[in-house]
Protein backbone atom coordinates (compact mmCIF):
# COMPACT_ATOMS: atom_id res chain seq x y z
CA UNK A 1 0.00 0.00 0.00
CA UNK A 2 1.28 3.41 -1.00
CA UNK A 3 2.05 6.15 1.71
CA UNK A 4 -0.89 8.66 2.64
CA UNK A 5 1.12 11.81 1.22
CA UNK A 6 1.44 9.82 -1.67
CA UNK A 7 -1.60 8.14 -2.51
CA UNK A 8 -3.20 12.07 -1.87
CA UNK A 9 -0.62 13.11 -4.36
CA UNK A 10 -1.56 10.93 -7.31
CA UNK A 11 -5.54 11.18 -6.77
CA UNK A 12 -4.44 15.51 -6.56
CA UNK A 13 -2.56 15.03 -10.47
CA UNK A 14 -5.83 13.17 -11.90
CA UNK A 15 -8.09 15.27 -10.34
CA UNK A 16 -6.16 18.61 -12.37
CA UNK A 17 -5.43 15.98 -15.46
CA UNK A 18 -9.10 15.49 -15.60
CA UNK A 19 -10.14 19.25 -15.24
CA UNK A 20 -7.57 20.24 -17.94
CA UNK A 21 -9.12 18.05 -20.34
CA UNK A 22 -12.62 19.03 -20.07
CA UNK A 23 -13.21 20.53 -23.41
CA UNK A 24 -16.39 20.67 -25.68
CA UNK A 25 -13.79 19.12 -28.60
CA UNK A 26 -13.60 15.66 -29.70
CA UNK A 27 -11.47 13.87 -31.14
CA UNK A 28 -12.70 11.69 -33.96
CA UNK A 29 -11.13 8.70 -32.09
CA UNK A 30 -13.09 9.44 -29.07
CA UNK A 31 -15.96 7.21 -27.59
CA UNK A 32 -17.97 10.16 -26.04
CA UNK A 33 -19.90 12.51 -27.02
CA UNK A 34 -20.96 16.04 -24.99
CA UNK A 35 -23.75 17.99 -25.08
CA UNK A 36 -23.24 21.68 -25.29
CA UNK A 37 -23.45 24.25 -22.39
CA UNK A 38 -27.11 25.12 -21.32
CA UNK A 39 -27.89 28.69 -22.47
CA UNK A 40 -28.53 29.84 -18.93
CA UNK A 41 -25.15 29.10 -18.32
CA UNK A 42 -24.13 31.38 -21.48
CA UNK A 43 -26.17 34.23 -20.19
CA UNK A 44 -24.20 34.49 -16.80
CA UNK A 45 -20.90 33.25 -18.07
CA UNK A 46 -20.94 30.75 -16.35
CA UNK A 47 -18.05 27.81 -16.47
CA UNK A 48 -20.27 25.21 -18.44
CA UNK A 49 -21.66 21.96 -17.01
CA UNK A 50 -20.59 19.14 -19.66
CA UNK A 51 -22.75 16.06 -20.03
CA UNK A 52 -21.37 12.55 -20.57
CA UNK A 53 -23.34 10.67 -22.89
CA UNK A 54 -22.70 6.96 -22.93
CA UNK A 55 -23.42 6.07 -26.47
CA UNK A 56 -22.58 2.02 -26.01
CA UNK A 57 -24.48 0.20 -28.20
CA UNK A 58 -27.89 -0.78 -25.78
CA UNK A 59 -29.76 -4.17 -26.06
CA UNK A 60 -32.85 -2.63 -23.70
CA UNK A 61 -36.07 -3.17 -25.47
CA UNK A 62 -36.93 -0.26 -27.63
CA UNK A 63 -40.80 0.84 -29.11
CA UNK A 64 -40.38 3.59 -30.89
CA UNK A 65 -43.58 5.93 -30.53
CA UNK A 66 -45.21 7.33 -33.80
CA UNK A 67 -43.22 10.41 -34.73
CA UNK A 68 -43.86 12.99 -37.76
CA UNK A 69 -39.44 13.42 -37.82
CA UNK A 70 -38.09 15.58 -40.40
CA UNK A 71 -34.24 15.99 -40.72
CA UNK A 72 -33.23 19.67 -41.96
CA UNK A 73 -29.38 18.57 -42.78
CA UNK A 74 -26.67 21.45 -44.10
CA UNK A 75 -25.02 20.71 -47.21
CA UNK A 76 -22.93 23.82 -47.95
CA UNK A 77 -19.52 23.49 -49.61
CA UNK A 78 -17.99 23.79 -46.33
CA UNK A 79 -19.15 19.84 -46.18
CA UNK A 80 -16.66 17.62 -48.32
CA UNK A 81 -17.95 14.63 -49.77
CA UNK A 82 -16.52 11.94 -47.56
CA UNK A 83 -18.33 13.90 -44.53
CA UNK A 84 -21.57 13.85 -46.44
CA UNK A 85 -21.16 10.09 -46.67
CA UNK A 86 -21.00 10.16 -42.98
CA UNK A 87 -24.29 12.34 -42.40
CA UNK A 88 -26.10 9.59 -45.39
CA UNK A 89 -24.61 6.86 -42.66
CA UNK A 90 -26.31 8.70 -40.16
CA UNK A 91 -29.77 9.04 -41.61
CA UNK A 92 -29.73 5.60 -42.47
CA UNK A 93 -28.85 4.52 -39.01
CA UNK A 94 -31.82 6.47 -37.83
CA UNK A 95 -34.14 4.77 -40.44
CA UNK A 96 -32.83 1.58 -38.40
CA UNK A 97 -33.99 2.47 -35.28
CA UNK A 98 -37.25 3.53 -36.13
CA UNK A 99 -40.57 2.13 -36.82
CA UNK A 100 -40.59 3.40 -39.70
CA UNK A 101 -44.81 2.89 -41.68
CA UNK A 102 -47.73 4.94 -42.01
CA UNK A 103 -49.26 4.50 -38.75
CA UNK A 104 -45.70 4.45 -37.10
CA UNK A 105 -43.07 6.94 -37.74
CA UNK A 106 -43.11 9.24 -41.20
CA UNK A 107 -39.13 10.70 -42.15
CA UNK A 108 -38.82 13.50 -44.29
CA UNK A 109 -35.37 15.55 -45.76
CA UNK A 110 -34.81 18.96 -46.17
CA UNK A 111 -31.39 19.75 -48.03
CA UNK A 112 -30.35 23.61 -47.41
CA UNK A 113 -27.14 25.23 -48.59
CA UNK A 114 -27.50 28.72 -50.00
CA UNK A 115 -31.00 27.52 -50.92
CA UNK A 116 -33.81 24.73 -49.86
CA UNK A 117 -34.50 21.69 -51.55
CA UNK A 118 -36.67 18.93 -49.77
CA UNK A 119 -35.43 15.30 -51.18
CA UNK A 120 -38.99 13.87 -49.65
CA UNK A 121 -41.88 14.14 -47.86
CA UNK A 122 -43.68 12.48 -45.08
CA UNK A 123 -46.00 10.92 -47.41
CA UNK A 124 -43.59 9.58 -49.41
CA UNK A 125 -41.61 6.44 -47.84
CA UNK A 126 -43.66 4.08 -45.34
CA UNK A 127 -40.92 0.92 -45.14
CA UNK A 128 -37.08 1.43 -44.42
CA UNK A 129 -36.37 0.16 -47.39
CA UNK A 130 -37.37 2.75 -50.06
CA UNK A 131 -36.59 4.97 -47.14
CA UNK A 132 -32.68 4.43 -47.15
CA UNK A 133 -32.68 3.99 -50.95
CA UNK A 134 -33.96 7.60 -50.99
CA UNK A 135 -31.58 9.16 -48.09
CA UNK A 136 -28.56 6.95 -50.51
CA UNK A 137 -29.80 9.61 -53.41
CA UNK A 138 -29.25 12.89 -51.42
CA UNK A 139 -26.41 14.94 -52.66
CA UNK A 140 -24.96 18.10 -51.22
CA UNK A 141 -25.73 21.22 -52.94
CA UNK A 142 -23.73 24.37 -52.58
CA UNK A 143 -22.36 27.22 -51.41
CA UNK A 144 -24.02 29.18 -48.10
CA UNK A 145 -26.15 28.24 -44.79
CA UNK A 146 -29.44 29.49 -45.13
CA UNK A 147 -30.27 27.72 -41.43
CA UNK A 148 -33.57 30.02 -41.14
CA UNK A 149 -34.73 29.57 -44.43
CA UNK A 150 -34.34 26.01 -44.19
CA UNK A 151 -36.36 25.86 -40.56
CA UNK A 152 -39.39 28.11 -42.45
CA UNK A 153 -39.56 25.73 -45.34
CA UNK A 154 -39.75 23.02 -43.39
CA UNK A 155 -42.39 24.26 -41.09
CA UNK A 156 -44.33 25.62 -44.52
CA UNK A 157 -43.60 22.32 -47.05
CA UNK A 158 -43.09 19.45 -44.57
CA UNK A 159 -44.82 19.86 -41.26
CA UNK A 160 -48.11 19.70 -43.12
CA UNK A 161 -50.99 17.87 -43.38
CA UNK A 162 -50.81 17.75 -47.41
CA UNK A 163 -47.33 16.80 -47.11
CA UNK A 164 -48.11 13.87 -45.19
CA UNK A 165 -47.88 15.65 -41.69
CA UNK A 166 -50.59 13.90 -39.27
CA UNK A 167 -53.37 16.03 -37.94
CA UNK A 168 -53.16 17.82 -34.64
CA UNK A 169 -55.93 15.82 -33.19
CA UNK A 170 -53.76 12.75 -33.59
CA UNK A 171 -51.23 13.60 -31.02
CA UNK A 172 -48.68 12.67 -33.10
CA UNK A 173 -45.07 14.36 -31.85
CA UNK A 174 -43.24 16.07 -34.45
CA UNK A 175 -39.88 16.53 -34.34
CA UNK A 176 -36.73 18.10 -36.23
CA UNK A 177 -33.07 17.61 -36.21
CA UNK A 178 -31.22 20.36 -37.71
CA UNK A 179 -27.63 19.09 -38.51
CA UNK A 180 -25.08 21.70 -39.08
CA UNK A 181 -21.14 22.68 -39.17
CA UNK A 182 -21.21 26.55 -39.84
CA UNK A 183 -22.55 29.67 -38.47
CA UNK A 184 -26.11 30.53 -39.91
CA UNK A 185 -26.16 33.41 -42.91
CA UNK A 186 -30.15 34.49 -41.93
CA UNK A 187 -31.83 35.23 -38.55
CA UNK A 188 -33.00 31.42 -36.96
CA UNK A 189 -34.37 32.69 -33.57
CA UNK A 190 -37.32 34.27 -34.57
CA UNK A 191 -38.40 31.43 -37.12
CA UNK A 192 -37.18 28.58 -34.37
CA UNK A 193 -39.17 30.07 -31.75
CA UNK A 194 -42.53 29.80 -34.28
CA UNK A 195 -41.72 26.44 -35.20
CA UNK A 196 -41.37 25.95 -31.39
CA UNK A 197 -44.85 27.54 -30.87
CA UNK A 198 -47.04 25.19 -33.17
CA UNK A 199 -45.38 22.10 -31.17
CA UNK A 200 -42.37 21.00 -33.19
CA UNK A 201 -39.69 19.79 -30.91
CA UNK A 202 -36.09 20.87 -32.36
CA UNK A 203 -33.24 19.25 -31.56
CA UNK A 204 -29.94 20.80 -33.12
CA UNK A 205 -26.21 19.09 -33.68
CA UNK A 206 -23.71 20.87 -34.43
CA UNK A 207 -20.67 19.57 -36.05
CA UNK A 208 -16.52 21.36 -36.39
CA UNK A 209 -16.99 25.06 -36.89
CA UNK A 210 -20.92 25.24 -36.00
CA UNK A 211 -21.84 28.49 -34.03
CA UNK A 212 -22.91 27.29 -30.50
CA UNK A 213 -25.26 30.33 -29.76
CA UNK A 214 -27.03 29.81 -32.60
CA UNK A 215 -27.54 25.84 -31.94
CA UNK A 216 -28.97 27.15 -28.53
CA UNK A 217 -31.55 29.74 -30.58
CA UNK A 218 -32.81 27.19 -32.82
CA UNK A 219 -33.44 24.10 -30.32
CA UNK A 220 -36.30 23.21 -27.49
CA UNK A 221 -35.96 23.22 -23.91
CA UNK A 222 -34.43 22.06 -21.84
CA UNK A 223 -31.10 22.54 -23.88
CA UNK A 224 -28.80 19.83 -22.48
CA UNK A 225 -30.88 17.34 -24.13
CA UNK A 226 -31.43 19.27 -27.49
CA UNK A 227 -28.17 20.42 -27.94
CA UNK A 228 -25.65 18.19 -29.38
CA UNK A 229 -21.93 18.87 -30.60
CA UNK A 230 -19.70 16.45 -31.84
CA UNK A 231 -16.00 17.57 -33.66
CA UNK A 232 -15.82 16.07 -36.78
CA UNK A 233 -18.49 13.97 -38.88
CA UNK A 234 -16.75 11.11 -38.47
CA UNK A 235 -18.57 10.97 -35.17
CA UNK A 236 -22.04 11.77 -35.44
CA UNK A 237 -23.43 8.54 -36.56
CA UNK A 238 -22.39 7.60 -33.05
CA UNK A 239 -25.24 9.97 -32.06
CA UNK A 240 -27.55 7.26 -33.20
CA UNK A 241 -27.55 5.29 -29.84
CA UNK A 242 -28.80 9.01 -28.52
CA UNK A 243 -31.57 9.86 -30.37
CA UNK A 244 -32.50 6.27 -30.15
CA UNK A 245 -33.11 6.52 -26.59
CA UNK A 246 -34.69 10.05 -27.08
CA UNK A 247 -36.99 9.60 -29.90
CA UNK A 248 -37.72 5.40 -28.45
CA UNK A 249 -39.63 4.71 -25.67
CA UNK A 250 -38.50 1.77 -23.54
CA UNK A 251 -41.14 -1.03 -23.50
CA UNK A 252 -42.01 -0.97 -19.95
CA UNK A 253 -43.84 -4.49 -20.29
CA UNK A 254 -40.29 -5.26 -21.12
CA UNK A 255 -38.62 -4.12 -18.64
CA UNK A 256 -39.97 -5.38 -15.73
CA UNK A 257 -43.84 -4.40 -14.52
CA UNK A 258 -45.07 -7.03 -11.97
CA UNK A 259 -48.01 -7.83 -13.57
CA UNK A 260 -49.36 -11.83 -12.39
CA UNK A 261 -51.05 -11.88 -16.05
CA UNK A 262 -51.14 -10.10 -19.00
CA UNK A 263 -48.90 -6.33 -19.42
CA UNK A 264 -50.79 -4.26 -21.60
CA UNK A 265 -48.30 -1.08 -22.95
CA UNK A 266 -49.88 1.95 -23.04
CA UNK A 267 -48.53 4.77 -24.59
CA UNK A 268 -44.96 5.03 -22.11
CA UNK A 269 -46.84 3.29 -19.49
CA UNK A 270 -48.51 -0.45 -19.29
CA UNK A 271 -51.52 -2.06 -17.32
CA UNK A 272 -52.28 -5.11 -15.92
CA UNK A 273 -55.02 -7.39 -17.23
CA UNK A 274 -56.60 -10.85 -16.18
CA UNK A 275 -56.47 -14.44 -18.51
CA UNK A 276 -60.21 -15.50 -18.87
CA UNK A 277 -61.85 -16.78 -15.83
CA UNK A 278 -59.79 -14.51 -13.16
CA UNK A 279 -60.36 -10.63 -12.18
CA UNK A 280 -58.31 -7.96 -11.42
CA UNK A 281 -57.41 -7.16 -7.59
CA UNK A 282 -57.25 -3.96 -5.50
CA UNK A 283 -53.60 -3.97 -6.31
CA UNK A 284 -54.02 -3.60 -10.24
CA UNK A 285 -51.40 -6.57 -10.88
CA UNK A 286 -52.64 -9.70 -9.04
CA UNK A 287 -55.73 -11.51 -10.33
CA UNK A 288 -57.95 -14.11 -8.59
CA UNK A 289 -60.57 -16.46 -9.75
CA UNK A 290 -63.66 -15.34 -10.41
CA UNK A 291 -66.65 -16.82 -7.86
CA UNK A 292 -69.60 -17.73 -9.44
CA UNK A 293 -72.78 -16.16 -8.30
CA UNK A 294 -75.38 -18.80 -7.27
CA UNK A 295 -79.07 -17.38 -8.09
CA UNK A 296 -80.96 -18.13 -5.19
CA UNK A 297 -85.06 -18.63 -6.18
CA UNK A 298 -87.72 -18.87 -3.63
CA UNK A 299 -90.38 -21.43 -3.45
CA UNK A 300 -93.50 -19.11 -4.11
CA UNK A 301 -95.39 -21.97 -1.90
CA UNK A 302 -93.32 -20.82 1.00
CA UNK A 303 -95.27 -19.06 3.92
CA UNK A 304 -91.80 -16.19 3.16
CA UNK A 305 -92.77 -15.67 -0.08
CA UNK A 306 -96.46 -15.16 0.28
CA UNK A 307 -95.29 -12.58 2.77
CA UNK A 308 -93.81 -10.97 0.41
CA UNK A 309 -96.27 -10.94 -2.39
CA UNK A 310 -99.02 -9.44 0.37
CA UNK A 311 -97.04 -6.76 1.07
CA UNK A 312 -96.07 -5.84 -2.65
CA UNK A 313 -99.82 -6.13 -3.20
CA UNK A 314 -101.25 -3.54 -0.36
CA UNK A 315 -98.71 -1.33 -1.48
CA UNK A 316 -100.06 -1.50 -4.73
CA UNK A 317 -103.03 -0.93 -3.69
CA UNK A 318 -102.12 2.17 -2.06
CA UNK A 319 -100.56 3.99 -4.48
CA UNK A 320 -103.41 3.81 -6.85
CA UNK A 321 -105.97 4.76 -4.20
CA UNK A 322 -103.53 7.75 -3.57
CA UNK A 323 -103.63 8.38 -7.68
CA UNK A 324 -107.12 8.14 -8.27
CA UNK A 325 -109.31 7.79 -5.15
CA UNK A 326 -108.17 10.75 -3.15
CA UNK A 327 -108.15 13.75 -6.08
CA UNK A 328 -111.70 12.62 -6.64
CA UNK A 329 -113.13 13.01 -3.12
CA UNK A 330 -111.19 15.83 -2.35
CA UNK A 331 -114.29 18.14 -3.35
CA UNK A 332 -117.36 17.97 -1.57
CA UNK A 333 -119.88 17.64 -4.33
CA UNK A 334 -118.04 15.27 -5.58
CA UNK A 335 -118.36 13.42 -2.54
CA UNK A 336 -122.26 13.96 -2.21
CA UNK A 337 -122.18 12.63 -5.81
CA UNK A 338 -120.33 9.52 -5.03
CA UNK A 339 -122.34 8.69 -1.68
CA UNK A 340 -125.99 9.44 -4.43
CA UNK A 341 -124.43 7.21 -6.73
CA UNK A 342 -123.60 4.38 -4.59
CA UNK A 343 -127.35 4.64 -2.70
CA UNK A 344 -128.66 4.44 -5.95
CA UNK A 345 -126.62 1.40 -6.39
Amino acid sequence: MKPFPCSFLFCVSLLFSDVAHATYHLKAGDHQLKTAQSYAQTRHNAQPVLRTLNLAKTDSPCRSRPLDLVFIIDSSRSVRPAEFEKVRIFLANMADTLDVGSDATRVAVVNYASTVKIEFLLKNYFNKLNLKKAIARIEPLATGTMTGLAIKTAMKEAFTEQSGARPRSGNISKVAIIVTDGRPQDHVEEVSAEARASGVEIYAVGVDRADMQSLQLMASLPLEEHVFYVETYGVIEKLTSKFRETLCGLDPCATGHDCEHICINSNASFYCKCQIGYILNADKKTCSPKQARAEVVEDPCKCEAMLVFQRQTQATIQQLTAKHILPVVSNGRQIEHLENTLGRA
